[in-house]
């Protein structure tokens, strides 16, 4: 049976995969393993995204807690790093979100917090995990009575983080006008208000979920209609939230997409340059493009690497003491203001960079210069994705692709841990060149293994 928490909680389809049962039995599991200990009446917060699905999950959801006998703040729509502060200055014993972050509205997910902020490492996940399993022969006696753990609003919840995000990140903003995409999602309510209220202008979109919206054409892997509201305006900068508002991606005032990898490298040096920058060290996936290495080695900034996924990266952060780190997708932690990504203190801290320089993101983003890169995705199902993955076939058609490209290029073929679908990514000096051996591998993959 495939492990019920992939590398950012549970997700699926909502009512299929993720069903008000299961989130029952995920509230009831994960309040007896976080704060199953307690000597006090534990209290666990949540909130969730604007999907459809999430109001009948937290139902659900709320009602395992409580049958649990821990209490139950709701936050509403918040983003997911909201969680993860509330947690922590309301002082409670756990946290949830429920959000499938980037995905579709027909996905949801629940994915946990501890008490301290961060997200579970595998051996709490699976003691979670065990007593979802084995729930219809747990024998542990029910609370009754006042026993009962009871739901309660936290209406402020929203204002709390963004005061806290203004505390943490100030940044004088006036004169500047601001395009934002705020996907439909969590942040659809909150982002253009904080904005304004360090001094920009802002014009923003995606600020109208209705429930089935949220990442639709729109938010920060789907950065087309952004790049218009910018030159369309005249803005000075665009920024991207995705559904649960962890990532954020930007565009510069001529439209020109900027990823993770670059925000990185301008924070990073920023932080640098400030003496801010522990180790001068930045954390990234391997998934980075090969132009940070190129970049790094020149401005004497070092690069610790680690697998995909950003619990890897917090991670090596906290193992080593480093401050920032993240991802391509813009999925970027800064440890001394959160223990997760957080789009808007992201967004926030490089604006703060382009302030500190009087730079505008266009001459910002000429710190490095991105190698092609191709991503190709094939559909495979998740009982099948480990399979694939050992595929000897597969393997050798990799190495023969390595062996072309030498040491000007890379290919790489990971499975995700949130969809049903394994990823290859190649890059190399050549885009059409690269581009076919994308497609040979994915049609090879697919055609062994795909839906």
């Amino acid at each position: 049976m495939p492990r019920l928490f992939g590398t950012d909680g549970v997700r699926g389809i909502a009512n299929k995969e993720l069903t008000p049962d299961l989130a029952f039995r995920l509230g009831w599991a994960g309040a007896q393993v976080l704060a199953g200990e307690c000597t006090h009446k534990p209290v666990i917060i949540v909130g969730s995204d604007t999907r459809i699905s999430c109001a009948m999950l937290e139902s659900a959801l709320v009602a395992g807690i409580c049958s649990a006998g821990a209490d139950v703040f709701i936050c509403g729509v918040i983003p997911t790093p909201g969680i993860a502060y509330l947690v922590r200055k309301y002082k409670c014993d756990a946290g949830v979100m429920i959000s499938a972050s980037h995905n579709s509205y027909e996905f949801n997910g629940i994915k946990f917090f501890s008490s301290n902020g961060y997200k579970l490492p595998d051996e709490v996940e699976d003691k979670i995990e065990a007593l979802v399993e084995n729930y219809a022969k747990a024998s542990c006696e029910r609370p009754i009575g006042d026993l009962i753990g009871r739901r309660i609003e936290k209406k402020n919840a929203s204002r709390d983080y963004t005061e806290h995000l203004k505390r943490r990140m100030g940044v004088d903003l006036s004169g500047m006008k601001i395009g934002l995409d705020c996907a439909n999602g969590a942040c659809a309510h909150i982002a253009p208000g904080l904005f304004s209220d360090l001094g920009a202008d802002v014009v923003a979109i995606g600020t109208e979920p209705d429930g089935i919206n949220i990442n639709q054409n729109c938010g920060s892997t789907h950065l087309e209609r952004l790049r218009q509201l910018v030159r369309r305006e005249s803005c000075d900068i665009g920024i991207a939230f995705d559904g649960d508002a962890d990532r954020m991606l930007a565009v510069d005032e001529n439209g020109v997409v900027v990823d993770g990898d670059v925000i990185m490298a301008i924070v990073a040096m920023d932080m640098k340059s400030q003496k801010q920058l522990n180790d001068d060290t930045l954390v990234v996936t391997v998934m980075s493009n090969l132009g940070l290495d190129i970049m790094a080695e020149e401005r004497g900034l070092k690069l610790a690497k680690t697998k995909v996924g950003d619990r890897y990266v917090l991670e090596e952060m906290l193992k080593q003491g480093y401050s920032i780190g993240g991802e391509q997708s813009g999925h970027i932690i800064l440890l001394e203001h959160s223990t997760t990504g957080d789009g808007m203190l992201s967004a926030l801290r490089l604006l703060r960079a382009l302030v500190n320089k009087s730079e505008r993101l266009s001459d910002a983003r000429q710190i490095m210069q991105i190698l092609p890169q191709v991503l190709k995705s094939a559909k495979v199902p998740n009982e099948r994705k480990s399979s694939a993955m050992e595929d000897e076939d597969i393997k050798a058609a990799c190495d023969k692709i390595q062996k072309q490209l030498g040491s000007k290029g890379r290919i790489l073929v990971r499975a995700s841990g949130t969809e049903p679908i394994i990823r290859v990514m190649l890059e190399g000096q050549d885009i059409d060149e690269i581009t076919k051996m994308a497609e040979q591998v994915t049609e090879l993959i697919v055609s062994k293994y795909g839906i």
